[in-house]
């Protein structure tokens, strides 16, 4: 099977980062990653959501997500699937090339590569979950039955 890594924006199939620079409309708000949709999404009902949506870049988004300082929403573990699913849903319907992006790839194995990540991500040796890779996996299949907009 075919595999297609992904990781850095400005690479072939960056589009599928996290971080690329593909703003989404979600539970009313703009935003302008979907990094920091999900990185928000931690500390949802509070001032801190507010904050991550505010950051310039998505690595600062990222940087606030991860702090351990703030209160991380008590259901995160179990949601935090859903809400990446949420915001990819968003990102490949807001954006017509990203959605024929995705489609593109026919059945190829998307899989995000990175050293940085082993759930997300395949852990930059394979032994991560690559559960970034699995969702857009899902989704492509969802994009193929909906009829194109």
């Amino acid at each position: 099977m075919t595999q297609i890594l992904f990781y850095a924006t400005d690479k072939p199939f960056g589009g599928f980062s996290n971080f690329s620079r593909h703003p989404i409309e979600l539970d009313g708000l703009l935003w302008p990653t979907s990094e920091h949709y999900f990185q928000a999404q931690k500390f949802a009902g509070t001032p801190h959501a507010e904050e991550v949506r505010a950051q310039p870049t998505p690595m600062l988004a990222a940087q606030i997500g991860r702090r351990r300082d703030l209160p991380l929403r008590p259901d995160w573990e179990a949601v935090k699937d859903e809400v990446m699913m949420a915001a990819l849903r968003a990102k490949f319907t807001q954006h017509p090339e990203l959605r024929e992006l995705l489609l593109g790839t026919a059945d190829a194995e998307l899989v995000e590569h990175t050293a940085n990540d082993r759930y997300w991500a395949d852990g930059g040796d394979g032994s991560g979950r690559n559960r970034l890779g699995e969702l857009l996996t899902e989704l492509r299949t969802e994009l193929r039955k909906e009829p194109t907009p």
